[in-house]
């Protein structure tokens, strides 16, 4: 397995870049919301045992991709604290962690919406904020045929997969512009065009999207985030829940559960989650096709995967695998 530790990786005329520990996959658990987690463990105790299946086939799946060496595989669960502040940290992680374990379901991880936003992040404590780190990535696409001049995402808020149509309220003494339809840049024949809000409110204390955040926490779980080098939000074990505080800010963003599991990133992430949350990882996929990351941490990681015989997708996209269920079925 993987050692745990971080260690640095030099390039010529290039700042140092700290290499991450890193599994084959990292299978998400699932995604909440506050109704869920108010059913109690009998709830959470259903919806692990629904996904139970499907993340033994996806660790099925890459054990026998890689035939003859040994599969490096995490799961982990994200626990919604920036939309929702629950009164009791314990009592929640005490339910999620009971519930999957009566499913059978090994979770290795936890992690903390809100560290996507902002989060203490490594040994000395100092705070970092992963989606203003995923902001200054973000490199628009000018539609052919334009100059550019389109306000930027990153300025406005807002980030769209194509060519917006022309607005139909004309300047003073202007005649309106006819109207054309929107048009997705990479389409395939028609268009699926997406305009994607990244925050709202003041511009000092805004309130991120969940497609924004659920990109960020992508972009960690790639182990592609990195601050001046440095890895952002490293896992962090999880405090015993009888010495927690009622602070969800007080808890590490992503907390080692399994002291023996795989590394927490991974080459590629399988995710499963209710359909309901499908719209948002469109967006999360229009977020990412825009975002440039590091060109070392791109170089670093495509070495790593070649050293073990993978081929990595170069589209980030690509590297990102889902499972959407719907309503489980009934039998009356």
């Amino acid at each position: 397995m993987t050692s745990g530790a971080a260690v640095f990786s030099e390039y010529s005329a290039e700042p140092r870049v700290v290499s991450t520990p890193l599994a084959h996959l990292s299978i998400e658990l699932g995604h909440l919301y506050m109704e869920d987690y108010a059913g109690g463990r009998p709830r959470l105790r259903e919806h692990f045992t629904r996904v139970r299946r499907w993340a033994e086939t996806a660790s099925e799946d890459v054990a026998a991709l890689l035939t003859g060496r040994t599969p490096r595989v995490s799961t982990c669960f994200l626990i919604d604290d920036y939309f929702t502040r629950f009164p009791s940290p314990a009592g929640v992680i005490e339910d999620v962690l009971g519930a999957a374990e009566d499913a059978g379901v090994r979770v290795d991880y936890l992690a903390r919406e809100a560290a996507c936003a902002k989060s203490r992040s490594g040994p000395d404590g100092k705070f970092v904020e992963p989606v203003r780190l995923m902001i200054d990535r973000l490199v628009d696409e000018p539609p052919p045929g334009t100059n550019g001049a389109r306000p930027l995402a990153k300025e406005v808020g807002w980030l769209c997969n194509g060519e917006r149509g022309p607005s139909m309220v004309p300047q003073a003494m202007e005649e309106p512009e006819p109207w054309s339809a929107p048009r997705e840049h990479a389409r395939n024949r028609h268009s699926i065009f997406l305009d994607v809000e990244l925050w709202d409110g003041p511009e000092d204390a805004p309130t991120w999207s969940c497609p924004l955040l659920a990109a960020v926490w992508q972009l960690l779980r790639l182990g592609l985030l990195r601050d001046g080098g440095e890895v952002v939000v490293p896992p962090e074990p999880c405090p015993p829940t009888r010495r927690m505080t009622d602070d969800w800010d007080e808890l590490p963003g992503i907390m080692t559960v399994n002291p023996n599991a795989a590394p927490f990133a991974a080459y590629r992430t399988f995710t499963i989650l209710d359909r309901r949350f499908q719209n948002i990882e469109h967006a999360v996929g229009a977020i990412l096709g825009q975002t440039r990351v590091d060109r070392e941490v791109l170089e670093q990681i495509a070495r790593r995967a070649r050293g073990e015989r993978l081929e990595l997708p170069d589209e980030l996209t690509e590297r990102l695998d889902y499972l959407f269920i719907g309503r489980p079925w009934t039998a009356p």
